[in-house]
């Protein structure tokens, strides 16, 4: 029996949203505008990058095709070794949820809930009951806010005070950062399951916990300790219909999170892509016939494609694709391997918000065959030529596009 594995680079959006300019984002192009401007050498780094961005086991499956397609542009006339396709989402909203739920054949067809812009932005009903139920003196923030900018504001306060730092962003999100030592972590986490409670009324996505250590706002830093609380999907997902079905899901990064712990049958983290790599291998050499191995690297997003660091993202793109190989070793007789992403985050753009943007579909396996297949109507193509491939009965989403690519089709 065959495996599959789904790798997605989050935020990886390839422009051609055809209702991009519905969410701001018309023009929005991750990959074309920091190609740009490493061809221009605006992405130089000294000791980090310089030059072309340089993608090459990438651009061998098909990305700069995938491209192409979503763009409606002239194909590049240099042949693939892999399968390439352009995706569209169908769901409302370009958040995270929304992306890696789509994927796994379950797009989102209502309205999540958003916090206002004007100051402070939670209702006062949320924030009475959260400083109520979890037994803290007040939040601090209470705005839409970047998460270093907000922490080096408020982080000294909060050490002073014992109040969480609260804040939320043009997604469907709330926030949640505290001190691991000075405020603790597990009790961290306990505010951020309160908080996920009082969430269902406002229809908010995730409840997200970010712990950071350091004692000025100078040495405030992040750590890898985040954790997301998001709400569950509302129907069953790829994920669920292969556990039910016996088959073994290897979530890697933050998958788990996503899925609400859903259908996971393994949960591996790491605090970085790099060492996210290391526990990809780690699932795929552990995989077993019929299994999945889904993995999310958040890096490109959180570190790069929030905080508009065009040379950051290009580096951590390039690391990738030297990696890639590695994973491409592991696969066997009957494997399938696809790489995509869950919305854009265009570092070139205005703001710090994700973007609306088609993503790249791009694929390999000893059984398939290279070349195009076409730009797919939405995300859950992805999960229903893996259910194909896997040998499980089809979904209600979305439509496999594996016979196209079989060698024996």
């Amino acid at each position: 029996m065959s495996r599959a594995f789904l790798l997605v680079l989050d935020s990886f959006g390839i422009g051609g949203a055809p209702d991009a300019a519905a969410y701001g984002d018309e023009g929005a192009n991750t990959f074309e505008h920091i190609r740009t401007a490493c061809a221009a050498g605006l992405a130089d780094v000294e000791e980090l990058r310089a030059g072309a961005l340089h993608l090459p086991h990438m651009e061998s499956l098909g990305l700069a095709h995938a491209a192409a397609l979503a763009c409606a542009h002239e194909l590049p006339d240099t042949i693939t070794s892999g399968f390439f396709a352009a995706a569209t989402e169908t769901s409302k909203g370009k958040d995270t949820p929304s992306g890696h739920w789509e994927l796994a054949g379950l797009p989102v067809d209502f309205d999540w809930g958003y916090l206002p812009q004007s100051e402070p932005s939670f209702p006062t009903s949320f924030t009475h009951a959260l400083m109520r139920q979890a037994n803290i003196p007040g939040i601090l923030a209470d705005k839409h806010a970047a998460g270093i900018p907000v922490i080096e504001e408020f982080g000294e306060e909060h050490i002073r005070t014992g109040k969480p730092i609260i804040y939320t962003s043009v997604d469907s999100v709330i926030q949640i950062a505290a001190h691991e030592e000075h405020f603790g972590l597990e009790r961290l986490y306990e505010v951020c399951r309160i908080a996920r409670l009082l969430a269902d009324d406002l229809r908010i996505g995730r409840v997200i916990a970010r712990p950071f250590i350091g004692e000025t706002r100078d040495t405030f830093v992040r750590t890898a300790n985040r954790k997301d609380f998001a709400t569950p999907p509302p129907a069953p997902t790829l994920l669920d219909r292969l556990t039910a079905a016996g088959r073994k899901v290897h979530a890697v990064g933050k998958i788990a999170d996503i899925f609400a712990q859903r259908g996971i049958s393994t949960i591996r983290k790491a605090p970085d892509n790099m060492r996210m790599f290391e526990a990809l291998l780690d699932a795929m050499a552990e995989a077993g016939d019929g299994d999945l191995v889904f993995a999310n690297f958040v890096d490109f997003d959180t570190n790069f494609g929030h905080r508009r660091d065009v040379a950051g993202y290009a580096a951590a793109l390039e690391a990738f694709d030297a990696r890639l190989p590695q994973a491409l070793s592991l696969m066997r007789d009957g494997d399938l391997l696809m790489i995509t992403a869950d919305h854009g985050c265009d570092p070139t753009w205005q703001g710090t918000d994700h973007t609306r943007e088609r993503v790249p579909v791009l694929g390999s396996g000893p059984s398939f065959v290279p070349g195009s297949v076409g730009v797919r109507p939405s995300f859950a193509d992805v999960g229903e030529t893996i259910a194909q491939h896997l040998g499980i009965a089809p979904g209600q989403h979305g439509n496999s596009f594996l016979d196209l690519i079989k060698r024996d089709a």
